[in-house]
């Protein structure tokens, strides 16, 4: 009886499973819902992101990322979405209270793109330019209600995601208009120090706040 029921609450999950692929020039995206009440234009939304963003950002950051990505929509999630072994997983509940921030996908996606070895740097400047990329690629962070944190001095350039995106914005467009890329290259090969600040930009990293802060302003 036990493996009787077994099969049939398998068979169940996958019924209620909705899934799709598509091909976006060499890229395979596998999409899987476990949520059958989510509108269907979100899986329309991720998949058009998958096509139009994920071979620009393979192009312009690392060639060598992985030719398939699976999407899954995960009803027992209780965060936001992560990326994890070349896959990721969005929460369902998020979807239904955000539908319109469908471009967590591109965030999500330069994750995989940026596909850091361990130890290869501090977090917050991974996170940082996850959020640079959705900044950049994104095709509706206006819809979404998204932007860039405001520059507030109780900031600092560690606080991750959007503040530090922001500050990567600002020192590219100071600096080094391919200062994240090639950051994100050093990254990926291990080679980045507290020193590949000052390699790219002539100052050190707390040099580069402390300019910050004295003029935050970024052309947006």
């Amino acid at each position: 009886m036990i493996q009787i029921l077994s099969k049939y609450v398998l068979l169940s999950c996958i019924a209620f499973a909705i899934t799709g692929s598509i091909q976006a020039q060499k890229y395979t995206l596998s999409y899987e819902s476990q949520d059958e009440t989510l509108d269907p234009s979100i899986q329309k939304g991720i998949e058009k992101i998958f096509k139009k963003v994920y071979p620009k950002l393979v192009k312009d950051f690392n060639p060598q990322s992985q030719k398939h990505v699976a999407i899954k929509i995960d009803t027992a999630y209780g965060g936001v979405a992560y990326a994890h072994r070349g896959a990721i997983t969005i929460s369902s509940a998020w979807l239904h209270k955000k539908p319109e921030d469908l471009d967590l996908v591109t965030h999500e996606l330069m994750h995989l793109v940026q596909s850091y070895p361990g130890g290869a740097g501090p977090g917050w400047l991974t996170e940082g330019i996850a959020d640079y990329v959705r900044f950049k690629y994104a095709l509706d962070n206006e819809g979404a209600g998204w932007s860039l944190t405001p520059f507030s001095p109780s900031q600092s350039y560690e606080n991750s995601y959007r503040i530090t995106a922001r500050f990567l914005l600002w020192v590219s467009q100071n600096y080094d208009k391919n200062l994240v890329e090639k950051l994100d290259e050093d990254l990926r090969t291990k080679t980045y120090t507290a020193e590949t600040w000052e390699q790219y930009t002539g100052k050190t990293v707390d040099q580069l706040w402390e300019a910050y802060t004295a003029n935050p302003e970024v052309s947006i």
